[in-house]
């Protein structure tokens, strides 16, 4: 999305800061993605249910743009990949990370300051250090997921 194409563009407050997450269009809602690719990297659960985020990603996640290489046939090859939407958001808040633009609005908090939608710039997920990019590794590199165990991102 170009910054003239932008769901902020002559608005004298952000859509975030004055719509509620249910209240967004389908374009300001998908525009909240910053392009981390963190939600599509795979997660083990332990013998306690406690959900761990792996190194390796889906097979369709473009690990260097990390966004999906067919994000319009996406069930076709990988059918419980989720589709967040409000109606399903807090049932899956799990699965997302906590720098997730969709988690931290719904907790009451700001987009950060490097997030896309602040900075005018879709690289900037990157710059700042909170994209998978240089650190996650495919399924198809990394196909056994018994295995998975060995490349658990530790986050505590």
């Amino acid at each position: 999305m170009s910054q003239s194409d932008s769901p902020v563009k002559n608005s004298a407050a952000p859509f975030w800061h004055t719509k509620t997450l249910a209240e967004m269009t389908r374009e300001e809602w998908d525009s909240l993605c910053d392009g981390c690719g963190r939600c599509c990297l795979n997660k083990v659960i332990d013998d306690d249910d406690r959900i761990h985020t792996t190194a390796v990603a889906c097979k369709l996640l473009d690990l260097n743009s990390c966004q999906c290489k067919d994000f319009t046939n996406r069930w076709h090859y990988v059918p419980d990949c989720i589709r967040f939407t409000p109606d399903n958001l807090q049932e899956n808040l799990k699965w997302l990370p906590d720098s997730c633009a969709y988690r931290l609005l719904l907790d009451g908090y700001d987009l950060p300051e490097w997030h896309p939608l602040v900075t005018g710039d879709r690289n900037s997920v990157h710059e700042a250090g909170f994209s998978v990019r240089g650190m996650a590794v495919s399924e198809e590199e990394w196909p056994d997921p018994d295995e998975w165990h060995q490349l658990i991102i530790v986050t505590e």
